[in-house]
């Protein structure tokens, strides 16, 4: 039972890190394939070399030379070494690549997925309960996420946009600004997706004088998904009225497809 056991976990973590672990050993093959071709080149050439001296040995001219098919037939197996490691560190580079762009396959399936599913659930609340009764669920939600999340241990940006503490619900971030600057910059943001059929969420924290992030940089909105926020005003933990910005619409990854 234990080794069976042992055999499944080492099976799961070969399977889950096997991009990492054929691109370790794609790295090890390009230096080892350059060790075994630099090896046999040394041994070519002495092989080489000793067939000359051999040649002139029986009368053949200093400027004798072999042809390239001798050179071929006298050498090609020092070198098999060296193919054999390249070939398979051709195949690791090639299947950690393969896998690497299935999992992101499956990963972005995923995400259209939930945020269909999310999609639908929210206009069934709005349906069921009213806009007025969903704004307040959104405004509790809101709070809960600052009270998780105190002002009190967290940096709070000075952006020079206003000087109203806001509240970024994606990256958590505390920041200085307003309602109508924040509205301007959906606005601005959305008639560049108009006008170049996306943006990247980066480009809206630009707007608003937030600083990028990874995440960021990797999703945003399109001519399909326009950019549409929400506010709830909700309290700090130190007593400061605080807006929320909500994200309607929330950013997607592969924006920059356009369907």
């Amino acid at each position: 039972m234990n080794l069976s056991r042992l055999a499944k976990q080492a099976e799961k973590f070969i399977v889950d890190n096997s991009p990492l672990i054929l691109t370790a050993i794609g790295v090890t093959g390009t230096i080892t394939t350059a060790l075994f071709a630099g090896r046999a080149s040394f041994k070519a050439a002495e092989i080489l070399a000793k067939e000359k001296q051999e040649a002139r040995a029986v009368g053949k001219s200093a400027t004798w030379d072999l042809d390239l098919r001798s050179k071929v037939d006298l050498t090609w197996k020092l070198y098999i070494p060296a193919v054999g490691t390249g070939v398979m560190t051709v195949a690791c580079i090639v299947g950690a690549n393969r896998i690497g762009t299935r999992r992101a396959a499956a990963m972005a399936a995923a995400y259209s997925l939930s945020e269909k599913a999310f999609s639908e659930y929210k206009e069934k609340v709005v349906e069921k309960i009213g806009d007025h009764k969903e704004q307040r669920l959104r405004d509790d939600l809101a709070q809960d996420r600052v009270d998780k999340n105190p002002v009190s241990k967290k940096e709070v940006i000075i952006t020079g946009n206003g000087d109203v503490l806001c509240y970024d619900s994606i990256t958590g971030r505390y920041f200085q600004s307003n309602v109508e600057t924040l509205r301007k910059a959906q606005n601005d943001i959305n008639h560049v997706i108009l006008n170049d059929y996306y943006a990247s969420l980066s480009d809206f924290y630009s707007l608003i004088g937030l600083a990028s992030t990874p995440y960021s940089n990797e999703i945003g909105w399109n001519s399909n998904k326009l950019l549409e926020l929400k506010f709830s005003t909700v309290l700090a933990e130190d007593g400061r009225p605080c807006v929320s910005m909500d994200y309607e619409v929330f950013p997607i990854r592969e924006y920059f497809r356009i369907q």
